[in-house]
């Protein structure tokens, strides 16, 4: 993985700019009002924090669908220049007007860092760490602000500070970020398999894993090109295809289906159980919560122990789920098992296979060492990540139509039990290690049994664009219920973050801690009041980074559901403290302690929550084939609603003091965590196509 966590460190620099930006505006305009005489206009003054944020919200109109058609990497090199041009005509600027144009282009450059970066790091990461690489550009953000309050306050202690040096400084570290997004960031393999650049996706792929075969993860970013369509949820029992020379016997059972994987001779055979599945049960569980919220949670729950004994789901790939039996013993032909192997050896070919080879994975059964991970653990190559497994059978109602099946395993199977035997309807029995009770998402797939070829079926028919992908994004696309459903959760999201104040507090996080009284704490240090706020910024910024460092270790582990439902309460009572702080009178010192708690535990609250959680649902719950606008659209509400917040700050500072503007914070968080309860689902460990497909299910479940 650490050609994957590598590329998400390089991008995540456009959000330490971001971040670092966000800091020095804050801490010079307090020079910025003194130079300008703009003590008595407010409105210029919010203008000035304000145009980077207009200059965002402008680029991020054309940046979704600009990055679908140049691609991820190209919008994050010209993010970099633009960095780079506004802190030189920064450090120039001899009035507000230049002032402006140059807070114009910065904003340019962070709309592009800030919504592209998570998009581009999701679609490179492995879904086992997507969540911990995608909370890195917080983390950066953060220790770019702590870097630039030192910055700030050390020229703060000057007798006559620049903010023209402040801000212009921000062209140094943007040079870095362009050398690394030219010479080091490879292309999106999403976006290169979008544009059928098969060989170069799977290049870049190879790098990202550290391991030749991706097999499974290239036919899986070739189904994500889908256009949409019917996805039901059904349960299987699994076993190995070890009786297919008897056709007869085969043809009695009529519900046996035949499952194919990626090599020449590798099939598995499924029965469908009848009945609800686990996954269906649970999303139909009557309540005010989202049945899609629910038939994700069924995902991530442990199964009852009245299913049986469970085999262990921690397997060598990150949790493969059918890696069924363990390993008590290692033999010379598992660890010679290769391609060539398979070929010779008719009676594995034909299913008369070792009990070492029915422990293998379903879909993955050579153990090449090409196919080693570290400390020699095997990989699965139809393995997609999160305990997913990929496979295909042929759809009976469309000639030469395929359907794809994304596989989970639920527990041992429901069949007839005769002490470790489980029997099939059809006479035949097999030991209950030797078959899987899996959960499945099927849909149609892009590919056709034409796309195949006798050797290597899934390698031959990846290496092109399929025919029945979809073309390109469509406005069209927008309007299926799947789709629609993750524009709901995502704009909610951007909308509701926003609106907890964070941006506004952020910006003017010196003015408020000043007004707050925290000068008395730094009084015996003979610091003037604006350093000694700007002092308290830094430290802020700085106890943010362990907050942001425990978030990304539970992103992956409790989750994105979990981490916010738990941080939003804590939002809430540091907010109903301010409130209190600002209404009663408790003195000066206990008042001035009270606001700076407070605020800092709101903000390492929100770093490991509220912050990171909405980019990182919002680049993971869209299909690939409309990611670029439905991106772009709720990056927009994510600045509007930025612009709102930061440019009302001020007039609501002056207005209803900070009890009030506090206050409806509290009740925005108080909403917020209400939204997340009712709507918002846990997608941590699984593919971003088994995301979008679980949306159209689950939007299926609420008309």
């Amino acid at each position: 993985m650490r050609g994957a966590v590598l590329v998400a460190i390089a991008a995540a620099i456009g959000n330490m700019l971001q971040g670092w930006d966000n800091a020095t505006i804050a801490g010079s305009v307090l020079y910025i009002k003194r130079e300008f005489d703009l003590q008595s206009q407010p409105t210029i003054e919010g203008l000035i924090v304000a145009m980077s944020l207009i200059g965002a919200t402008v680029i991020t109109t054309f940046s979704g669908p600009v990055s679908d058609s140049l691609g991820r990497r190209p919008m994050l090199i010209i993010s970099s220049v633009l960095y780079f041009l506004s802190g030189l005509v920064m450090l120039w600027a001899p009035n507000v007007y230049v002032l402006l144009l140059a807070r114009l282009l910065d904003g340019f450059g962070i709309g592009l860092a800030v919504t592209l970066v998570p998009v581009y790091i999701s679609e490179t990461a492995p879904p086992e760490i997507r969540g911990l690489l995608n909370t890195l550009p917080q983390f950066t953000g953060s220790a770019g602000m702590f870097l630039s309050y030192c910055m700030v306050f050390g020229m703060s202690l000057m007798d006559s500070p620049s903010w023209r040096l402040m801000l212009g400084i921000l062209s140094v570290p943007s040079i870095v970020y362009f050398i690394l997004a030219v010479f080091f960031l490879p292309e999106s393999p999403r976006w290169l398999v979008s544009k059928g650049k098969m060989k170069e996706a799977k290049k870049v792929l190879q790098m990202l894993r550290g391991r030749e075969d991706v097999s499974g993860e290239m036919a899986l970013l070739v189904e994500g090109l889908g256009a949409g369509g019917e996805t039901s949820i059904e349960e299987y029992i699994i076993g190995p295809d070890n009786d297919l020379h008897d056709n007869q016997e085969h043809a009695e059972d009529k519900e046996r289906i035949k499952l194919y994987g990626a090599e020449e001779g590798q099939s598995w055979i499924a029965k469908p159980v009848r009945g609800q599945s686990t996954l269906g049960m649970t999303s139909r569980h009557g309540s005010m919560v989202d049945p899609m919220v629910t038939l994700f949670g069924s995902v991530h729950e442990k199964l009852p122990d009245q299913m049986g004994s469970m085999r262990s789901m921690l397997f060598s790939n990150f949790g493969s789920m059918f890696n069924v039996a363990e390993h008590h013993h290692s033999t010379k032909n598992e660890e010679e098992w290769d391609e060539e192997s398979l070929h010779k050896d008719g009676s594995n070919a034909s299913g008369a296979e070792s009990d070492d080879n029915l422990e293998s994975p379903l879909l993955s059964r050579q153990d090449t060492n090409a196919d080693k991970d570290h400390g020699g653990e095997q990989v699965s190559g139809m393995g997609i990540g999160g305990g997913w497994q990929l496979a295909y059978r042929k759809d009976e109602n469309s000639s030469g139509g395929l359907k794809r099946i994304y596989l989970h395993q639920e527990g041992p199977g429901p069949g007839s039990r005769r002490g470790s035997i489980v029997s099939f309807s059809g006479g035949d029995a097999m030991a209950e290690g030797d078959f899987i009770h899996a959960a499945a998402l099927v849909s149609q797939s892009v590919l056709r049994t034409e796309d195949f070829t006798d050797q290597h079926p899934i390698g031959t028919a990846i290496d092109k664009r399929p025919e029945g992908a979809a073309k390109g994004p469509s406005w069209r696309d927008l309007f299926e219920p799947g789709v629609k459903h993750a524009l709901v959760v995502g704009v909610g999201l951007q909308i509701l973050q926003q609106f907890s104040g964070i941006n506004g507090v952020l910006y003017y996080t010196p003015q408020i801690l000043e007004q707050a009284g925290v000068g008395v704490l730094l009084s015996n240090l003979g610091l003037k009041s604006d350093s000694a706020s700007l002092l308290i910024s830094g430290l802020t910024t700085l106890l943010m980074l362990p907050s942001i460092g425990v978030a990304m270790r539970l992103m992956d582990i409790a989750g994105r559901r979990w981490l916010l439902l738990s941080t939003l309460p804590v939002l809430f009572g540091t907010l109903i403290l301010l409130v209190l702080g600002n209404v009663i009178d408790f003195g000066t010192v206990t008042h001035a302690v009270i606001s700076t708690v407070s605020v800092i535990v709101y903000f390492c609250c929100f770093v490991m929550g509220f912050g990171p959680i909405p980019n990182i649902l919002c680049a993971e719950i869209f299909p690939t084939r409309v990611r670029g606008i439905c991106i772009a659209i709720c990056a927009l509400t994510f600045w509007i609603c930025d612009i709102i917040v930061t440019y009302s700050l001020p007039v609501m500072l002056n207005s209803i003091g900070l009890a009030g503007v506090f206050g409806i914070y509290a009740v925005v968080c108080a909403i917020a965590w209400v939204f997340v309860f009712l709507k918002v689902p846990e997608t941590k460990g699984m593919p971003l196509e088994v995301i979008t497909e679980f949306f159209a299910v689950g939007a299926k479940k609420n008309n």
